[in-house]
């Protein structure tokens, strides 16, 4: 008998009555779960969506329970990972109710409150120095006793006048008040704490992961999912379970407050519904060829001498389309090209070249509501320094040239044939300074080789620029264009500010993200508004898809 195995047999009678242990835990743990989905679903403590989605998640984790069981008893591998994820979940959710039972997240907001005080804050640095004071050895000496008892002390004091000043000792003193107050959730809570927290162990532990057959990359694979698992969790509660929910609500007629009807397809029906009707004359009264009760002009062709009226059920939607659309066609070159010139110029060895780059960026990091606020005082008509400008330099060509032309005074904001150009101009130069980052990234990782070898076959600059830096920066014009895109089909901050919420004047700046924020949180119709957000999502996803599909078709050139 080799070693591996007298140890595995020497360890099986106490990893057997563990993993039996588990399995009856799992049992019970199934029918618990269902009896926890079913009583869910007939109560009506909560709302019909949220009873639906913790259904479905204690359904799913019996599920898992059940499985587990059988796996278990088979010594399979995967009942270990099932059994470890099941208990984690529960793990979780007793912890995080205990901690909401015993008040825990009040607390925190109250020791908030305490360490803007000030005192509480001083305490808290006086233990940091403390002990950087009895660790921190100068001259790579060791640290002297003295120094070391110091440090000590002085972390003490922090931690003991931290403790007194934050109001921690009156809120732990209160705690076993809430375990006898006759409320049985807190110990039982605890209890669920106590049980999953060691059936972890248990199961987690060298012995009883050599009893279900575990090898080294099972081990790799756990640690890694485990790291993993608080994006994960906040993925699927805070994007992944609002998204599925939203779908739903998109079928539905949900004003927010009432019961929700389902009406299928309609709301969607209503975003694309048209009509197209012949009319006899250009100037035909449009009320004599569409039920204007239903329907909105939407605008007039003319096609082979025949003119036609196209009426929409949601007008403010094609609108609100054909501005995004717009604004992403002018934005997204505003705010890549010049980007990808200012890359360029500031990848050259030239003093100062630091300082340029910080200054770029500085826009990216600004707050949207101050630069937007920001040049809706530069667009002014009156006192806004754009205006100005243009006024002193008309001034300048007609004193200088003899002409004589007039100032246009541009209404930026308040002419709707200014207004959307506006917002492209001040969200480009938002934008220009993280895109240069960007191509500035990507430009120092070509290597200079291949630059000296165009350059010995007697490449010019452009030439170099066109068939050295542009192939070698493609995965990174990729990156940048699509982030861009999504960033122009979403813009909500900016016209949101400068047309304060209505898109105007009239529809000239009404966006997708801001036709849905009107009719979710203005009009409170939560279907019709999901159901925009879904077209939203694949005119974005048509157009990502697009740029990854052209991306792939050019690398395939260039690998030619």
């Amino acid at each position: 008998m080799t070693r591996s195995t007298f140890a595995s047999a020497s360890s099986a009678p106490g990893s057997g009555r563990a993993l039996t242990l588990l399995a009856g835990w799992h049992v019970a743990l199934s029918v618990a779960l269902v009896g926890g989905a079913l009583a869910t679903l007939n109560s009506a403590a909560a709302s019909e969506a949220l009873r639906i989605a913790a259904a479905i998640g204690l359904a799913l984790a019996a599920s898992g329970s059940a499985a587990a069981t059988l796996f278990i008893a088979r010594r399979n591998h995967l009942g270990r990972t099932l059994s470890l994820v099941v208990n984690y979940i529960v793990f979780l959710a007793c912890l995080i109710g205990l901690a909401h039972t015993l008040g825990v997240f009040m607390g925190l907001d109250d020791l908030a409150d305490y360490m803007a005080r000030g005192f509480p804050f001083g305490m808290g640095a006086l233990f940091v120095v403390g002990y950087f004071i009895s660790t921190t050895a100068l001259h790579e000496r060791p640290v002297s006793l003295a120094r070391r008892n110091l440090g000590r002390v002085l972390m003490a004091l922090g931690a003991i006048g931290f403790l007194l000043t934050a109001g921690v000792v009156p809120a732990l003193a209160s705690l076993p008040g809430k375990y006898i107050s006759g409320n049985l959730l807190p110990l039982a809570l605890t209890a669920g704490v106590m049980t999953t927290g060691y059936l972890l162990w248990s199961m987690w532990r060298g012995e009883s992961a050599r009893a279900m057959g575990a090898k080294n990359i099972h081990t790799e694979r756990l640690n890694g999912w485990l790291f993993l698992s608080p994006n994960l969790l906040g993925f699927i509660l805070f994007f992944a379970g609002p998204l599925l929910f939203s779908l739903y609500v998109s079928f539905t007629n949900w004003d927010s407050f009432n019961k929700r009807d389902w009406v299928g397809l309609d709301n969607y029906r209503r975003v694309f519904n048209l009509t197209v009707q012949a009319l006899k004359t250009a100037n035909q009264p449009a009320g004599d060829v569409i039920d204007v009760r239903v329907y909105d002009e939407l605008l007039r062709a003319n096609l082979f001498g025949q003119s036609y009226l196209i009426g929409a059920e949601d007008k403010r939607f094609w609108i609100s389309l054909r501005n995004t659309l717009v604004f992403g066609l002018l934005a997204v070159p505003l705010a890549v090209i010049p980007a990808l010139a200012l890359a360029a110029l500031l990848n050259s060895r030239l003093p100062g070249m630091r300082f340029y780059r910080t200054l770029y960026f500085i826009p990216s990091v600004a707050a949207v509501v101050g630069v937007a606020l920001i040049w809706q005082w530069m667009y002014n008509s009156q006192v806004g320094w754009i205006n100005y400008f243009i006024t002193n330099a008309i001034s300048l060509i007609n004193s200088v040239l003899g002409s004589n032309i007039k100032d246009p005074q541009i209404r930026w904001l308040a002419d709707s044939d200014y207004a959307l150009l506006s917002v492209v101009i001040m969200s480009a130069w938002q934008w220009l300074g993280f895109n240069t980052v960007l191509f500035l990234a990507g430009l120092q990782t070509i290597p200079r080789e291949l630059y000296e070898a165009a350059t010995v076959d007697g490449a010019n600059p452009g030439q170099q620029f066109f068939n050295v830096t542009l192939p070698m920066l493609a995965p990174t014009t990729l990156y940048v264009l699509t982030t861009t895109t999504i960033q122009a089909l979403q813009v909500f901050d900016q016209v949101f500010i400068v047309s304060n919420g209505t898109g105007g004047p009239g529809t000239s700046t009404l966006t997708m993200t801001l036709n849905l924020y009107q009719n979710g949180f203005q009009s409170f119709r939560q279907g019709y508004a999901s159901a925009l957000a879904w077209v939203l999502f694949v005119v974005i996803f048509a157009f990502t898809l697009f740029q990854f599909r052209r991306q792939r078709r050019a690398s395939g050139a260039y690998d030619m």
